[in-house]
């Protein structure tokens, strides 16, 4: 038996517009060519292939079992070369081929889902790489080149080749277990007995921030790699500190968690700024991401953290 031969990208629409179209006349009308054209052009590809892939014994032709198998290939190619086309016209009218996006891990991530699920929408053919980072390891990466864009959550003294713009803010709000001994506390909690127990902090891996403390009360803390370790450790009852007031939301409703109210204030506005270098102007995607995160509305409830 001989090798299958390589079938023609046409050929394969034909094929699949016979099926998708109920026939030979239909696909015909469909494609601008006559009957007999249709016709010839699935027998030429049904001898490239060296199987039946139709039953025309009756009025209107069916797949047979090979034919069934070989549409979802002949389907899978089409999409993949008209996907490479689509991505090649992209190019050519400047769009990026991939956009890197750094963001602060105090971002509410259900907002970040909602940005990105319009994103993909847009700009299918763009290819995304997501980073989530601690204080000045944001504005790092961008000042380094490896994202185009991010969200920073650091009002940090920024070089001239960085661009920002506050976006919204972050609700931070200190709180412990019900078991800790500052929830046994009533009324406002002077920073000295603050001091005493021990406060669970988010570490930086920037040099640009290494080494400076932002909101550390405790003589004693322990320094965590990710919000979601300092989530859980605060539910064990571990130790004291501050958590974005969406991301707490069950917790305090379901009593995991409770409020402290320190005496310089019980909650915390986080500022969040878009970020990107002026230096590296941003593409088509870029542009309308950054938009994206600016007429966000972190006002409305996100919960879903």
């Amino acid at each position: 038996m001989r090798e299958p031969g390589l079938p023609s990208l046409d050929q394969l629409r034909v094929f699949i517009a016979v099926i998708d179209h109920g026939g030979f006349a239909h696909a015909a009308r469909v494609l601008h060519r006559t009957q007999s054209v249709i016709s010839y052009t699935i027998a030429n590809l049904e001898e490239q292939l060296n199987v039946a892939l139709l039953d025309r014994a009756k009025r209107k032709p069916t797949l047979t079992e090979a034919g069934k198998a070989l549409l979802a290939d002949a389907r899978a190619v089409t999409a993949k070369v008209d996907d490479m086309r689509a991505r090649a016209k992209a190019l050519g009218a400047g769009l990026e081929a991939e956009l890197c996006l750094v963001v602060d891990i105090m971002f509410p991530m259900c907002l970040l889902v909602t940005v990105l699920e319009a994103f993909r929408r847009e700009y299918p053919t763009v290819s995304l790489r997501l980073h989530t980072e601690a204080l000045g390891a944001v504005m790092q990466m961008v000042l380094d080149g490896r994202c185009q864009l991010g969200i920073s959550g650091m009002p940090l003294a920024m070089p001239d080749s960085i661009e920002r713009q506050l976006t919204g803010h972050v609700t931070m709000m200190p709180v412990c277990a019900p078991h800790h001994p500052l929830a046994a506390i009533e009324g406002v909690i002077p920073t000295a007995t603050l001091r005493e127990h021990l406060q669970l902090v988010v570490t930086d891996r920037s040099p640009l921030t290494q080494g400076q403390d932002f909101g550390v009360f405790g003589r004693a803390n322990w320094r965590l790699g990710d919000l979601h370790s300092k989530h859980a450790l605060l539910r064990g009852g571990l130790g004291w500190g501050s958590m974005p007031q969406a991301m707490i939301a069950d917790d305090l409703a379901k009593g995991r968690l409770v409020p402290l109210k320190p005496q310089d204030g019980a909650t915390l506005q986080y500022p969040l700024f878009i970020i990107h270098r002026s230096d590296d102007p941003l593409g088509p995607a870029g542009r309308w991401l950054r938009q994206q995160f600016l007429d966000l509305d972190y006002g409305l409830p996100h919960d879903a953290f």
